[in-house]
This record gives C-alpha cells, structure tokens and sequence, in this order.
C-alpha cells in the first residue's frame, strides 16, 4: 500500500512540474506567473480541486509519442473565490507552449459542461502558442468544441477570460465570446494574424504590442476591458470582479453586509452641477457617492471615455451602472459608446442585474465618419438592450436629455421603472440656441437671443416631462441613494417578460 501511495505522490509531482525547472524559471522571467501559480493566487487558499492531472495527449506523429507529459498543457478544476465555486482552466506555457491539443481542449471542455451543470462561472488564464500543429485537424476540432460551449453558456454562466501570455490565431475566438477579457500590459497579446503574416501580406510593419497588445486593446479595439501592469494585479482584480456576479442566470445578485446606510444623504451632489450648461463635472463623484462605500468597478475606462459603465452595490446588492460623462466629448452618445453600453446592458440583463442609468447626453456625435460607420445601427444596439432587458431599471437625468439620445438613455417609454430627475434637468427635442434658430430662422439676432430665453425659460428644466407622466419625480440630488435604494426593493420582485421568440435579432 505504502508503495502505492509513494507512486501516486511521484506522479503529482511530475504533473506539477509541468515541462520543467528550466522552463519554469524561463516564464518567471518573462515577469509571468506559472500556471499553476496564477490558480494559487486568483482561488482561496487550499480550495483548488484539481481535475484531469494526469491526462496525455494521443498523438502519435512527429515524434510525439517521445514527448509525454501530464496534465497536457493545461490545469483544470475548480475551487472559490470569498467562499463562492467557480470553476478555472489556466493553460500551462511550460508544456509544449500552451498548446491546444484535443485532450488539452477536452479538458477545458469537461470543466465548462460542469460549470454550467451546476451553475458557476469560469474563468480561464489563456497563455498559449494556439494551436498544437503536429495534431492537426484534431486541435482545430478541439477549439470548435469549445467555442460551441461558450456560445452555450452565454447569459448562463458568467464566463471571464484572463490573458496572460500570448493568445493567436483561431485561440482568440473563444475570449472574444465571453463577457470580461482582462490583460497584462507588455506580456499578453491577442490578435488574429501576427506582425509577420501583417507584413507579408499588407506590408505593414508593426510590433506585436502594438497589434494586439493590452493598451491597444482595452483603448482602441475594445476587445479588453481592462490592462493591468502584471499576472498578480490582474487576478486579485478579478477576485474583487467575481464578488460583484451571480453564479448563474439561475442565482440572485450576491449580498455584501455595509454599515453603508441605504438613505444616506449627500448633500454635496445639491452643488455638482455647474451653474453653466457649457461646464463639464465629473459623473463619476456621483456614482461613488451613490454607491455603498465609494466602491465602484468601472469596466473599460480607456474606451470610449464618454460613457461610464461599471457595477457597485446600493443596500449590499449588485447593481450595473451606465452614466454619460460630461468630462469626454461632453458625453454624447457616438459608435463606440452605443457598442459599449449596449453589451453591458445587455450582460447585466442576462443576470437579472438591476441597471441603473445617470443622463447628461446633448446627443449622438455629429460627422460624416460616424455616418458612414454606421451610427444608426451601432446607436440602436444600445436602443435595442434597453428596450429589451426586463430588470429593474431606474434612470437618473441629471442635467442634459436632448432629442433621440433621451430616448435611447432608458427612458420611461423603454419601460424604464423609476425615472427621475435632477431640477437641473433639461428634456427636450435639442439644445435651446439650435431650437429656436431653426423655429425662428431669418430673425435678426436680437430676436433670436429673445427667443432662446424664452425657449429655456419654458423647456429648459424638467417640468414640462415630468407633467406628461414621463418623469416620475423631480427629487433633490442629496436624496439620489435613498431614491435609487428604495427603488430597488421596491422593484426586488418584479416580473416581466418578452413575447416567447427563438432568439432577438439586435442589430449587428
């Protein structure tokens, strides 16, 4: 017995040697995390339970029935984070560079099919040379047999992926359909071609970084929410993240006890706003004085600066938030923000997140370039998640609702629950200089600027929406938290469906 027992010790420590000593302290000095080091850092200490330790790979070719090492360049299994299971695949470079051979991709494969069993996130630690040439066809079938889950548990389990190392070619599909993708900045890369197939084939000359590194995609692409500068930032960042989701669209958002009082007032928000309509102010003081402690988890801050989104808690539960920032381009609505808000709503939708929403939006961006790249229907993807998602939303305008934007910014005729306003509030067709030039053309510019006052002493202000029943209150900003959190318990039970469908065919 104590032979056996001594055999089974041996082969764990083969397994969790990976490809070596050597090429360990080779990825320690890239400033790289093992993966089994990264597991160790994102889950509770002692809660890993390791699954498929000692798989192999079965190929046969190239002289590769010589190169036989457990695990098969992969670690899989589950554990927690704060108490609560996820399940995590973290691809091991040491073993053939991370490649994705067939029983590397059953694996990941056998821990998403458990996950969404019982109803857990997954998160994978991507760090891969993609995928294993000398198995050919094989590893391509073991790529499409995990992006066939991720389609799966989309909206079902909350999937994040963390790319921590390189990550190519036909690999990159399968972070592209989760919800979250976080990098490291100057050692995780993502794109679909690298430098040399660019050159040969365009004759662009381009660093990796530059192609597919984190900068590039957490500001340009939008392809990552978030860069961090190394592997440990990144994975006790999404510890933090993990706290804020529901296991699954089957579990109600977590609760955090807060000394936090829910009808906290904050009387500073009675001087936010600038006396100037022309003056920005930064939306985010509002949001982190509404949430429970200051604690705001902003996703995607490089992209699309404005509009905000991210998730805190009113009364210890999760809520999302998306807030127009007057601080960039005055917080219009353009391409890129519609992109951007229109997943996140639509992710917080999926797990019954409430939404709430701040507004100060003069519009959707002007310009031939936003027109041709399709604004109307990048904007109306944003339109589209609102109107859909059936949680509870409460809208907050603060200052500026102009024309198709007030509409888009979850307004009252979109469901919206709770929709309020500051008594700064202006809700009108457009700003009251362009409105009374086009109402009033061809009048001298004395009458104009007569005119405009007129025009702003009568819309320029909530009022007028408020008594068509499209406002439902006008409060004081210091009441904004204990508005928003006595909206949402009363809003805790409510139902509301869809018309039964297949699927929603948003525009794309």
């Amino acid at each position: 017995m104590l032979a056996v027992l001594q055999k089974l010790e041996e082969k764990r420590a083969q397994a969790a040697l990976g490809g070596g000593q050597a090429r360990i302290d080779n990825q320690h000095k890239k400033g790289r995390l093992t993966a089994r080091e990264r597991i160790a850092v994102l889950l509770d200490p002692g809660s890993f339970e390791e699954y498929d330790m000692y798989v192999e790979h079965n190929c046969v070719d190239f002289g590769m029935q010589d190169q036989i090492i457990p695990g098969d360049g992969v670690v899989t299994g589950s554990g927690t984070i704060n108490g609560r299971l996820v399940f995590v695949f973290s691809q091991d470079f040491t073993v053939f560079g991370g490649s994705l051979s067939e029983r590397h991709a059953q694996k990941i494969c056998k821990v998403m099919d458990m996950a969404m069993k019982v109803g857990a996130p997954v998160i994978g630690m991507n760090d891969s040379g993609g995928a294993r040439i000398q198995e050919g066809v094989a590893s391509l079938a073991g790529y499409a047999e995990v992006f066939q889950r991720n389609v799966l548990a989309s909206g079902v389990i909350p999937q994040i992926s963390l790319i921590m190392g390189p990550c190519a070619g036909g690999a990159v599909y399968s972070p592209a359909m989760t919800d979250f993708i976080f990098m490291v900045k100057d050692s995780s890369f993502m794109f679909v071609t690298g430098p040399e197939v660019v050159k040969t084939v365009t004759n662009e000359v381009v660093t990796q970084e530059e192609l597919g590194g984190a900068i590039t995609h957490s500001t340009k692409s939008s392809v990552a929410d978030l860069a961090f500068d190394n592997d440990i930032d990144a994975l006790l960042a999404t510890r933090d993240f993990v706290d804020f989701l529901p296991l699954s669209n089957r579990e109600t958002v977590p609760e955090r006890p807060t000394d936090d009082a829910w009808d906290r007032l904050d009387h500073s928000l009675d001087t936010l706003i600038p006396d100037s309509a022309n003056k920005p102010y930064d939306i985010k003081e509002l949001i982190r004085k509404i949430v429970d402690e200051g604690d705001f988890f902003e996703v995607q801050p490089g992209h699309a600066p404005n509009l905000v989104i991210g998730f805190g808690r009113v009364d210890g539960r999760t809520i999302g938030i998306v807030a127009n920032q007057p601080m960039a381009l005055a917080g219009v609505l353009d391409i890129n923000s519609s992109r951007k808000g229109a997943r996140f709503v639509r992710f917080c939708d999926a797990f019954e997140i409430p939404i709430i929403t701040f507004v100060d939006v003069p519009g959707f961006l002007p310009g031939v370039a936003q027109e041709h790249n399709g604004i109307i229907k990048h904007g109306a993807k944003l339109l589209f998640a609102y109107a859909e998602a059936t949680v509870p939303k409460i809208t907050v305008i603060t200052r500026k609702a102009y024309g198709g934007a007030y509409d888009v910014m979850s307004s009252k005729h979109l469901r919206g629950d709770l929709n309020y306003a500051w008594p700064t509030a202006e809700i009108a067709v457009m700003g009251a200089k362009g409105a009374v030039e086009i109402i009033f053309r061809g009048r001298t510019r004395e009458e104009i600027a007569e005119r405009t006052a007129e025009y702003e002493a009568r819309f320029a202000n909530p009022f007028v929406a408020a008594s068509k029943g499209f406002i439902d209150e006008v409060i004081m900003p210091h009441s904004t938290r204990k508005r928003i959190a006595l909206g949402l318990r009363k809003l805790r039970n409510k139902q509301l469906e869809n018309p039964w469908k297949k699927h929603d065919n948003i525009p794309l």
